[in-house]
């Protein structure tokens, strides 16, 4: 593969999600439930957030129609993946980081100023593939996913892949793996979900924001890895389904914890966030992977916001509340029609109570 080539790819995708947010935010920009034209202190305040890329296409679509109505706020998104957002937050680089690996009480303890997290939206992971001949629809289970990238699987007419797939003539092609390179939230929900179907991945590379791999080709950010499976025939790789369907990579359903084999869509997203609603009242930390329910996806998580509990700029802080109070409400459905879930009532108002703590007098 030609690091040229990964390049292009990588600007093909954002042109693409460029021209999604554009044709969105000019059908949709004129609905709004924040205050008026202007910044809430009333004066210009450059916000920037730094974080997940599987929140990304979201983002840019939600600070661009918030923009249409809020032009004093001028807001900057860059999508260098959770551990680096968490980094540029933490050293005062971010206004806000976004993460979809929420913080631990100690990793809150140990950040220098008091911080608030909360979640903001829920996706899922695809499983892409790329195999001449063989169009969406292949069946696999979280075991062989699992096999697959562990390395022990290498080919894809493997008895474990054709078990799965009986009217399907699969190749002898070699299996190429590709994952991230950075350290990543959409990482760590596939791994996340990997720990809990496959004991050997559990005991083995395990969960995290960044694993040792045991095969493969990595990509940095969400663009990347769909750049290295769209470029190389016999690839395999987990995106955020925005990205699957923006680079139009095929992808099939997964069999859940129900037995059921689903496909990745909003509704299954949203189910698998109903099946954890009460845990996640509890904890909006748990994770939602692995849900019950005959309906579920089982590769779904959450993207959480960071803000600092007492903004030195006040003007920032109070433009922030602002933001995410609007994003809690007309952005959840603004984010359906980008292939998240909006999040249900009771979780959102426990979210406006985390913002309520924000100072910003």
């Amino acid at each position: 593969m030609k690091p040229t080539k990964l390049l292009l790819s990588s600007i093909a995708s954002v042109a693409v999600l460029t021209a999604i947010v554009l044709t969105f935010v000019g059908c949709n920009g004129g609905s709004s439930t924040g205050s008026g034209g202007t910044s809430p202190g009333g004066g210009p305040v450059k916000l920037i957030g730094a974080g997940s890329s599987f929140v990304n296409p979201a983002m840019m679509t939600w600070k661009a129609s918030y923009q249409t109505k809020h032009s004093d706020v001028s807001l900057n998104y860059q999508a260098v993946g959770s551990s680096a957002g968490i980094g540029n937050y933490k050293d005062g680089l971010a206004d806000f980081g976004a993460t979809d690996a929420p913080l631990t009480d100690a990793d809150l303890k140990g950040m220098p100023k008091p911080t608030l997290q909360f979640p903001v939206t829920a996706g899922c992971e695809v499983i892409v593939y790329n195999l001449p001949g063989v169009g969406n629809g292949l069946k696999l289970t979280g075991e062989v996913v699992a096999d697959i990238f562990l390395g022990k699987i290498k080919a894809w007419n493997d008895p474990a892949i054709a078990g799965l797939n009986p009217e399907l003539k699969l190749p002898s092609t070699p299996i190429n793996v590709a994952h991230r390179s950075d350290g990543s939230g959409t990482t760590y929900i596939f791994t996340d979900y990997l720990s809990h179907v496959s004991p050997a991945w559990k005991n083995g590379p395990g969960q995290g924001k960044t694993v040792t791999w045991p095969t493969g080709t990595g990509g940095k950010g969400n663009d990347g890895v769909a750049g290295v499976v769209k470029q190389t025939p016999g690839s395999i790789g987990y995106v955020e389904l925005a990205y699957a369907v923006q680079t139009k990579l095929t992808y099939g359903p997964i069999k859940n914890h129900d037995g059921n084999f689903v496909l990745p869509t909003v509704e299954a997203t949203a189910a698998a966030v109903s099946a954890a609603a009460s845990a996640l009242k509890a904890d909006n930390r748990t994770s939602i992977v692995d849900q019950a329910g005959k309906d579920v996806y089982p590769i779904c998580g959450m993207t959480y916001v960071l803000v600092p509990a007492a903004p030195a700029d006040k003007a920032k802080g109070a433009a922030m509340v602002d933001f995410f109070k609007w994003v809690l409400a007309d952005g959840q459905d603004q984010a359906k029609s980008l292939q998240y879930a909006p999040l249900p009532s009771e979780i959102t108002s426990l979210d406006s109570d985390v913002l309520a703590k924000v100072q910003t007098k």
